[in-house]
């Protein structure tokens, strides 16, 4: 179990790491999507909203930057965690349940960033859900907040001295 739990933090990790890293090489293609976003365009359903769109490229820049930041640092925290518990494997479960540390600051990080940004901020204010482009987003952010919650909190349960011979 504790290289299991090893093994989903790693590609927790990765999934960080590679969301972050492809925002960097479509630089372009991800500040259209902030762009779209902030600006609040397309909203027909919902034409009003309880406060302003931003258009101003400098805050597109900002926000696109802190989400890209905070993907990568989140991937790289896990993969502190996950090397950590790679060299407890075989330790008490004490010293394995503190080399979580890391994982667990990464992987609450990386929910923040897939529910608090993208869903509460960018579906509930942003109101993205009135776009083909921030539905799809939405419903992604959906899935990834939900799976890096889960390898969460498997992460979080206590292990036995028991479990690794």
């Amino acid at each position: 179990m504790r290289l299991m739990k090893t093994l989903l933090v790693a590609f927790a990790s990765l999934f960080c790491l590679l969301y972050g890293l492809q925002n960097l090489m479509n630089l372009d293609a991800a500040f259209s999507f902030v762009q779209l976003t902030l600006s609040m365009q397309g909203h027909t359903l919902y034409p009003a909203s309880i406060g302003p769109a931003f258009t101003s490229d400098v805050i597109i820049w900002l926000v696109l930057g802190i989400i890209i930041l905070l993907e990568l640092l989140a991937g790289f925290l896990i993969l502190r965690g996950a090397y950590d518990m790679f060299r407890e494997l075989k330790g008490s479960s004490e010293r394995f349940q503190q080399a979580k540390h890391f994982a667990a600051l990464g992987l609450s990080l990386a929910v923040l960033i897939w529910f608090g940004l993208f869903s509460a901020i960018g579906g509930a204010y942003f109101q993205m859900w009135q776009t083909q482009t921030g539905s799809t987003a939405l419903e992604g952010a959906f899935w990834y907040s939900m799976q890096l919650s889960a390898v969460l909190l498997i992460l979080l349960q206590k292990d036995s001295e028991d479990l690794i011979d």
